[in-house]
């Protein structure tokens, strides 16, 4: 039997500083056939100037439209999703947009904040309780969220190796 498909969607820097990305592929590896996308490369973002700002401005101004349609002209089969920061934005809104995805994981997405419709899939969101960017309590409340928080984490939680394991047992109950 053929291993489900999980794509895994970078943040806003890319392939570059994804290194605690291991942390999550060590474990997933074993149960899922994973495929990783570097969000500046779906979004056709240029990082010669690799500032988060830079790379955060070309994301809002016309970056995670182009990132979602290259993401549904790559992947036209149902898949599971795992994405981090603005590559949880990117899925959900691909997800929107008509890419089949069964399951949505969204780590410390929080541009989520402004999205007013969700796709029709299920999903689970994490944030680090300090990030002070996350929804708030009406967003989740409105668009009847699920969503976990690690207590005195902030927004890049989801690099530590602690973290991870902890999503990972998730993913693997949520799917499996």
């Amino acid at each position: 039997m053929s291993k489900q498909k999980l794509l895994l969607i970078s943040d806003l820097w890319g392939r570059e500083k994804s290194e605690w990305i291991i942390h999550y592929t060590s474990i997933l590896e074993h149960h899922f056939e994973l495929k990783y996308y570097d969000s500046c490369e779906l979004g056709a973002v240029n990082n010669i100037s690799y500032t988060s700002e830079s790379l955060h401005n070309q994301f809002i101004n016309g970056g995670i439209e182009k990132a979602v349609a290259n993401l549904i002209l790559k992947e036209k089969e149902n898949v599971s999703v795992l994405g981090f920061s603005i590559g949880g934005t990117i899925a959900w809104k691909a997800g929107l947009s008509g890419l089949k995805i069964d399951n949505l994981i969204a780590v410390s997405s929080t541009r989520l904040r402004y999205e007013t419709e969700k796709p029709l899939t299920k999903v689970k969101l994490f944030y680090g309780e300090k990030d002070s960017y996350r929804p708030d309590n009406m967003w989740v409340q409105k668009m009847n969220q699920d969503v976990k928080l690690f207590l005195n984490e902030d927004h890049e939680c989801y690099t530590s190796k602690e973290i991870a394991e902890r999503i990972c047992k998730k993913i693997l109950v949520i799917m499996i």
